[in-house]
């Protein structure tokens, strides 16, 4: 199991997770914080300079969930991760990551009243014997305050939240000691096993009757995404397609798949890329999407939008292969294409 203290820069989470290792048995620190330590010094500088945060870096994510799972499977156990977690797309890739790999995830967030926090940052000593480094340090937390206050909504409903405005680090660990055995901050993330090839992958696209498509957005990985998923071995896309929708949403596809288009995905490390298929699955009327349901461990929302609002949503891959879906819906047509791409073309 991997607890994860969330909260703001410079609430003390490192400091609580000291303390919290000492009362859960058979558990160890792991601090995120030495991934990125890393990559500062592996990666060129060209490439941090790229980046505000290290978290912006696909190797920090990817690594996290990597190390981690090399951590629990050599010590087992727990692991207490302290790691500002703010954006909810990293939130869902890592989370996710670690739930693919059968490791299950505490959430708790250590929230603090502003005024307090404020405080405590100005009182530490984040370099020890260098006081300039130290007021960088304490500057840095204090600028992330606003994306704190802007990502609490999301992380109070995905979280357990511990107050700890009036505690010290070891009662602070003592409430999330106690939360952790009553069961709290557990994340149901449906664990969706890493491929280990090349996969096929069935999508429908759903309109609503201004011909707007529907999007789902994932718990486990970031970006939204189409209704579907891989295809079992043995069946058969469309009906692949069909039994993604049923799971999904709870909706009941009568009239057949219309293929739209047929996309290979290059391999991209970690990836293995593979087929990837668009269905057309026709309208629903506003009854049906009223009564759309989903599951909670593997989808958090859906929404109807536009081809220009999808293009907010959607990573590039994705938009590419529903800005042609919807070329093809429009012609009436098949498309073969390549990385995104009609082939061709």
């Amino acid at each position: 199991m991997i607890v994860w203290l969330n909260g703001a820069y410079g609430a003390g989470k490192t400091t609580a997770a000291r303390e919290l290792v000492e009362l859960l048995p058979d558990s160890v620190l792991f601090d995120p914080e030495l991934v990125g330590a890393g990559l500062r010094v592996l990666l060129p500088r060209k490439r941090l300079e790229e980046v505000s945060d290290f978290q912006d870096l696909p190797a920090w994510r990817r690594l996290v969930v990597d190390t981690a799972a090399a951590l629990h499977a050599e010590v087992g156990g727990t692991l207490v991760t302290p790691m500002t977690l703010l954006r909810q797309e990293y939130r869902d890739e890592v989370f996710g990551g670690l739930a693919a790999r059968r490791i299950p995830v505490r959430h708790v967030l250590l929230d603090v009243d502003e005024t307090i926090l404020r405080e405590r940052v100005a009182r530490r000593e984040e370099v020890p014997g260098d006081a300039g480094a130290s007021a960088a340090v304490r500057r840095w937390c204090l600028e992330r305050l606003p994306a704190y206050r802007r990502a609490l909504a999301w992380l109070r409903a995905d979280a357990h939240t511990v107050d700890t405005t009036s505690l010290t680090p070891r009662q602070t660990a003592e409430r999330v000691a106690e939360a952790i055995r009553a069961g709290n901050g557990a994340c149901d993330i449906v664990q969706t096993p890493e491929p280990t090839a090349e996969t096929v992958a069935a999508g429908v696209l759903l309109f609503d009757e201004v011909d707007r498509v529907l999007l789902v957005d994932p718990t486990y990985k970031p970006g939204w995404e189409f209704p579907g998923g891989v295809v079992e071995p043995g069946e058969p896309p469309a009906r692949a397609g069909v039994r993604e929708v049923a799971e999904e949403l709870g909706l009941r596809l009568d009239t057949a798949l219309r293929l739209l288009v047929i996309d290979w995905e290059p391999p991209r490390p970690p990836g293995y890329g593979g087929l990837r298929l668009l269905f057309d699955g026709g309208r629903l009327t506003t009854t049906a999407a009223r009564d759309l349901l989903l599951p909670g461990a593997e989808l958090r929302g859906w929404r109807f939008v536009t081809e220009q609002e999808a293009a907010g949503l959607l990573p590039p891959v994705r938009m590419d292969r529903l800005r042609w879906a919807l070329r093809a819906r429009e012609r009436g047509i098949t498309l073969n294409l390549e990385a995104g791409t009609p082939v061709g073309a």
